[in-house]
C-alpha cells in the first residue's frame, strides 16, 4: 500500500475473471491503495449497499447521497442486473461492484466520499469492497461492516463512540466502533484515498440514533425496498 495517491484516477479492469486471476488482480491493485487524509472537506457523503434474494444471482444496488452536515438525502440511484461471478469469500467485490458501478453512473450528484456496506482494508489482502470501489472510481471510500472479516480487536468501551483498533499482527487495519451504548460494535476501515483516523471520524459523525451510520443504513433500506418492489412486480 502506498502513502501517495495513484498516478491515474481509477483502476478500470475486466470483471470477468476466474478466481485465481481475481486474487492476482487483488494483489496487484493492493499496491495502488493510498491511505491519505482527505484532500478536501466533505460536503456530500454516499452510502452504498447490495441486496439479493437468497440463492439468487439477480443483484440490486443502491447508492444514496447525503448532505454531510444534515444527513439529509439529496440524491439516490438504483440498478439491478444478473451477476455471473460465483460466491467466493474474499472475492465478493468482483460479484457486487459491477452492479454498484451502474448505480454510480446514474447519480446526478457525486459524493465527496462513499461509505460502503462492507470492508475496506480490513480484508486478508487489504482489498475489501470499499477499497476496490475506491480504486475503480477514484473516489475516497471507507467500509462499514457488521461483522469482522480478518484481524483481532479488544472490545471497545460500552459507551457510544468508543473504539478499539483492529490489528493484523502489528498493523492497524481498522476500528471496532461502538455506535450505540451496550450494542455490538461495527467495523470501520478506510478504503482508498482516506486514512484510518479519517475513516473513524466520518463513521462517528454519521452515527445518529441507530447502530448503522446513516449513509449505509439508508442505502440498506432503499435497496431492500427496491428489491421487494421488484419481487412484487
Amino acid at each position: 500500500m502506498s502513502d501517495q495517491p495513484p498516478a491515474t484516477p481509477s483502476a478500470v479492469h475486466d470483471w470477468n475473471l476466474d478466481p485465481t486471476a481475481a486474487v492476482q488482480l487483488q494483489k496487484a491493485l493492493r499496491e495502488r491503495i493510498a491511505l491519505t487524509p482527505l484532500a478536501k472537506s466533505v460536503r456530500l457523503i454516499g452510502g452504498a449497499d447490495i441486496s439479493f434474494n437468497m440463492y439468487s444471482d439477480i443483484f440490486h444496488a443502491a447508492i444514496v447521497v447525503l448532505d454531510y452536515r444534515s444527513m439529509e438525502v439529496v440524491d439516490s440511484a438504483y440498478f439491478t442486473q444478473t451477476v455471473t461471478f460465483p460466491y467466493i469469500p474474499g472475492l465478493l467485490s468482483f460479484r457486487e461492484i459491477p452492479t454498484l458501478l451502474r448505480a454510480w453512473e446514474k447519480l446526478e450528484q457525486k459524493p465527496d466520499v462513499v461509505m460502503v456496506d462492507g470492508h475496506g482494508i480490513a480484508h486478508p489482502r487489504r482489498m475489501g469492497i470499499a477499497t476496490h470501489f475506491g480504486l475503480v472510481t477514484g473516489v475516497p471510500t471507507l467500509g462499514c461492516a457488521k461483522k469482522i472479516l480478518t484481524g483481532k480487536y479488544r472490545e471497545p468501551g460500552t459507551e457510544r463512540g468508543e473504539a478499539s483498533p483492529i490489528l493484523d499482527g502489528h498493523e492497524t487495519i481498522g476500528y471496532a466502533l461502538r455506535s450505540k451504548r451496550n450494542v455490538k460494535p461495527i467495523f470501520v476501515s478506510p478504503g482508498h484515498l482516506l486514512d484510518l483516523e479519517g475513516a473513524l471520524e466520518i463513521a462517528r459523525h454519521c452515527v445518529l440514533k441507530h447502530k448503522l451510520p446513516e449513509p449505509t443504513r439508508l442505502a440498506h433500506l432503499m435497496v431492500n425496498d427496491y428489491r421487494r418492489s421488484a419481487n412484487a412486480g
